[in-house]
């Protein structure tokens, strides 16, 4: 099952300065199939090279944000290099996010199980509806969840990720906040709202800091504290020579307006 006919499985609409994906594969419930990974793929490199665009909103259409990857596609084959490439070329699109010079925000109005749930997790940030809900599920099916265990695990920590992994229970929304697995969450009536207003909030921030901050906070976090601490005192050092940082420091301590960044 996929799109209806003649429709493609990702769709993308700019709004102004925030780009938004939208994974349409409703009667599948969004499973990431081949084709929607590398349509997936295909936006974020053109999405690394364009300016005009400040953030990236994930969502889906109909009742689920995704439940992983097509066990049919999967089950197609039993070929180890087929499945391998699936699995690498997954991978692939789930590293593209963090290398995006843009914020990428995954908007979850439902469930996110298995490979979803590791989309989740690999965006930078999450809002959810209060009514979403999340898995790492592979192990009711007899496939423990090995490649969403890496973001997943690094967002919640061992403990709460082995829970999720060994077991497949679903949690809800107010628990995947508490975990660190969300970032926000809204009523379901608020969600496209409140996930604009966020993504527009960081549209509104000078975007070679954002870039540059975002590149550094994930080189950092896989560092010990001590070397993470000198790359950031580097890169705060630069950052206050440039003229974002001058033109800010200077508006706050002469408490003039804020500069306005959106034309940068």
């Amino acid at each position: 099952m996929s799109a209806a006919p003649n429709e493609p499985v990702l769709l993308r609409r700019d709004e102004g300065p925030v780009a938004i994906l939208t994974l349409n594969r409703p009667q599948a419930l969004n499973a990431l199939s081949g084709d929607l990974i590398d349509a997936l793929k295909a936006e974020f490199d053109r999405l690394a090279q364009d300016a005009a665009i400040r953030c990236v909103i994930i969502e889906a259409t109909g009742r689920a944000f995704s439940t992983g990857h097509d066990l049919r596609e999967v089950a197609s084959s039993r070929d180890r290099a087929v499945h391998h490439d699936l699995l690498m070329r997954c991978s692939a699109m789930m590293l593209a996010i963090p290398r995006l010079p843009q914020p990428v925000i995954a908007k979850v109005q439902a469930m996110a199980t298995a490979a979803g749930c590791q989309l989740v997790a690999a965006c930078d940030l999450a809002v959810a509806s209060s009514e979403a809900t999340f898995a790492t599920s592979g192990i009711t099916n007899g496939l423990f969840c090995g490649t969403p265990s890496v973001p997943v695990g690094r967002n919640v920590g061992s403990k709460r990720a082995l829970d999720m992994l060994f077991t497949g229970q679903f949690i809800d929304a107010p628990s995947a906040l508490r975990d660190g697995l969300l970032s926000r969450v809204v009523p379901a009536d608020r969600l496209d709202a409140e996930t604009m207003a966020l993504a527009m909030a960081i549209a509104a921030q000078p975007p070679q800091q954002i870039a540059s901050g975002k590149a550094m906070f994930y080189k950092h976090m896989e560092m010990k504290l001590a070397d993470a601490y000198a790359l950031a005192t580097d890169f705060m050092a630069d950052a206050l020579q440039t003229e974002d940082a001058k033109a800010g420091i200077d508006a706050f301590v002469n408490k003039k307006p804020k500069p306005d960044w959106t034309g940068r």
